[in-house]
């Protein structure tokens, strides 16, 4: 089953890749990823995960931050569960990181979390994918943005592989919205993020899109919400469409989920909150 469950997949992203018509739908039935995950205990334990992404030029790793109260700094995780090492960003802030990305070859780090509505801007730090070698990342280019209606706690976004423009989703409104923050963004003033979108769910933690730019995954703590993106449609109208809810296994605090590089899967990770460990979940393709 197993065999014909990939050959169907492959068929799938295929019809993709030819911009076909068809939308999955949250009434769909048909799987996607395992049900099942593969669990690899994280040793040492990471306690507050906010944010994963799957190395480039790391391969077999993982990219992994914490959120406020921690030094401003990547943990390089190996698939198996391991912590290989840890690498500073000299001079970046840790107010409260909440989600990261890696595009093509460059990490985004996204300190947008304000759970008491206390800011009213927000910066995404950007930087050259590191080498496992390093020990600290000196250089960075600084993104300040800022909301057109006030203060909003976010804790996930989303950037576009082609355009580089930044999709930030908030968590407590009543139906998470969507803003876009247009490349160019400025490195040396506060840029206004424009609100292009609402979803018809809330308490977004984290959000992931495939390395083809045209699977999505929106993360809740209870779901995890699957959308395509045809070739020319932009990630609003992508997060327009219908979706697919995936198996899930839940966590303690689960706040990071991102794709596998190799498309092989998708990885989730969580907070330790009042567990005794913490694992790493990988979901494999069917």
């Amino acid at each position: 089953m197993k065999k014909y469950g990939a050959v169907i997949f492959l068929l799938f992203y295929a019809l993709l890749l030819l911009n076909c018509n068809k939308e999955l739908t949250s009434l769909d039935t048909g799987s996607i990823f395992d049900s099942i995950p593969v669990v690899k205990p994280v040793v040492p334990v990471i306690n507050e995960a906010s944010g994963i992404a799957d190395s480039k030029i790391n391969p077999g790793y993982l990219w992994v931050e914490e959120d406020s109260g921690n030094p401003p700094q990547l943990y390089l995780l190996g698939h198996d569960g391991h912590v290989s090492k840890t690498i500073y960003i000299k001079g970046a802030i840790n107010r409260d990181w909440e989600d990261m990305a890696r595009i093509n070859d460059t990490i985004y780090v996204a300190d947008i979390g304000d759970n008491n509505l206390d800011f009213s801007d927000h910066t995404i730090y950007q930087f050259a994918e590191p080498a496992s070698s390093t020990d600290t990342v000196t250089s960075f280019n600084t993104i300040h943005f800022a909301y057109p209606d006030g203060a909003h706690d976010a804790e996930a976004f989303l950037v576009e592989p082609t355009t580089k423009d930044i999709y930030i989703i908030t968590k407590r409104d009543a139906f998470s919205k969507i803003y876009k923050l247009r490349f160019p963004y400025h490195t040396a003033s506060v840029d206004t993020a424009s609100l292009v979108g609402t979803l018809n769910y809330n308490d977004v933690v984290s959000a992931a899109m495939d390395p083809g730019g045209r699977e999505i995954i929106i993360k809740t703590y209870p779901a995890l919400y699957y959308y395509t993106r045809l070739q020319g449609e932009t990630i609003e109208q992508a997060l327009n469409k219908n979706y697919i809810t995936l198996p899930y296994t839940p966590e303690p605090k689960g706040e990071a989920v991102t794709f596998a590089n190799d498309y092989t899967g998708l990885y989730t990770l969580s907070e330790k909150g009042l567990a005794t460990a913490v694992n790493l979940y990988f979901y494999p393709r069917e």
